[in-house]
């Protein structure tokens, strides 16, 4: 019995093997696959090896918040020499607007309160009358006041009746009170004229 004649081998690729063709479109989509690959790992590799930033420590202040006041270091005693030359001269100016020429007005409180002045003044005469019984005349005290009310100058203008004592007990009787009612407008010069005779005559 004879066997069949054989076939010849077929020219086909087995099923799966890709034929020269596409082999090289295989292989060079395998290369990139394997570098994406390569890439991702080696990124994630560089991001996991950074060290997390460490939390930052306040560095302690050994300074006290609140010295104590011994605790502070004085300064320096400072040398205390004299200047050269002159020292200085204290020059005192008349307040109150009493330098310049007086312009303001006499209110009626201003009047009475000089008049009252002038009655306390006969004191003086009195005193003196006691011991020289002729003694009379006449004194005028210039009274000067500023604008606030104070008293800036009381002289004597006037005296005929031979005594100073008098005259002088007067005006310091005008400045024994600095303060008087304010004039109107400015400062106001006022003469005060004041009779010193015995009573009855």
């Amino acid at each position: 019995m004879s066997s069949p004649p054989s076939s010849p081998p077929s020219s086909r690729r087995p099923a799966g093997v890709p034929e020269s063709g596409n082999a090289k479109y295989a292989i060079i989509a395998i290369v990139l696959l394997l570098a994406a690959g390569g890439l991702y790992a080696w990124r994630t590799a560089s991001n996991s090896a950074v060290p997390a930033p460490s939390p930052s420590v306040p560095v302690a202040d050994t300074t006290p918040a609140n010295p104590k006041l011994e605790d502070i270091p004085l300064p320096p005693p400072v040398e205390e020499r004299p200047e050269a030359g002159p020292q200085p001269r204290v020059v005192y100016v008349p307040s109150g607007g009493c330098e310049t020429k007086c312009t303001g007005k006499a209110p009626p409180e201003l009047e009475q309160a000089l008049q009252v002045r002038g009655s306390q003044a006969r004191r003086c005469y009195n005193t003196a009358l006691a011991q020289d019984s002729s003694l009379k005349g006449h004194v005028t005290i210039g009274v000067k006041i500023a604008p606030n009310g104070n008293l800036c100058s009381a002289n004597i203008l006037s005296n005929d009746m031979g005594s100073a004592g008098v005259a002088a007990c007067a005006a310091n009787i005008f400045r024994a009170n600095s303060s008087y009612p304010a004039p109107r407008g400015g400062c106001v010069e006022a003469n005060v004229p004041l009779a010193f005779v015995p009573q009855g005559q």
